[in-house]
């Protein structure tokens, strides 16, 4: 019995991973910048661009058969699904008494679970480019405050870790998005992203 088998090509996501990402934590990080406030209009972005571009990278990156890619894309998405419904749980959309119940020290829990993922991710991202590798150091600073913040600890401090944090990691993940389309489409290195470390290949 013959077996045919079809490889079915698909382009890289990262750009697209990279995108969702980057808007999403521009949006956010004014908020916590001071530069906007509420989160009523930051919910759209978290569910659409951080976690369904995200989602949509990790579903592709799966088929590229980029484990590492594809868990990255698609932790950080499932994040911002569950960012952006606790925000609608806080405004009181699925009720006052769930709203009313809120301990935020099991948001500091869940971002010190991301934190741990992130910490090895960061160890990964070593051997991809070094664009990416500064994405995951400032996710993992990200981590940082947001778990302090949750945990009341050093709040201030904590705060401002968060917030320019987050813009940073909009900023570089622009520039990886950038470079992954152009250097595709151009078939040359038109924006660098520096060569892996090294070190654990």
């Amino acid at each position: 019995m013959n077996e045919n088998k079809v490889k079915i090509v698909v382009a890289d996501p990262s750009a697209l991973g990279l995108f969702g990402l980057a808007i999403i934590t521009l949006v956010a990080s004014s908020q916590k910048l001071g530069l906007t406030s509420g989160v009523s209009l930051i919910i759209p972005w978290a569910i659409f661009l951080g976690a369904s571009a995200q989602l949509m990278a990790c579903i592709n990156d799966f088929k590229h058969n980029n484990t590492f890619g594809a868990t990255a894309f698609g932790a950080y998405a499932f994040f911002w699904f569950a960012v952006g419904f606790t925000w609608l749980i806080q405004n009181g959309v699925f009720g006052a008494e769930l709203a009313s119940s809120i301990d935020t020290k099991q948001l500091g829990f869940a971002y010190l679970g991301y934190l741990i993922f992130t910490l090895f991710m960061t160890i990964g991202a070593m051997e991809t480019h070094k664009v990416l590798f500064a994405i995951f150091v400032f996710i993992d600073f990200l981590f940082i405050g947001l778990t302090l913040m949750s945990f009341n600890i050093i709040p201030e401090l904590a705060h401002q870790i968060a917030a320019y944090s987050e813009l940073l990691i909009a900023i570089f993940s622009f520039y990886g998005c950038g470079a992954s389309v152009l250097n595709t489409h151009f078939g040359k290195v038109f924006l660098p992203v520096g060569k892996p470390f090294g070190i654990f290949k």
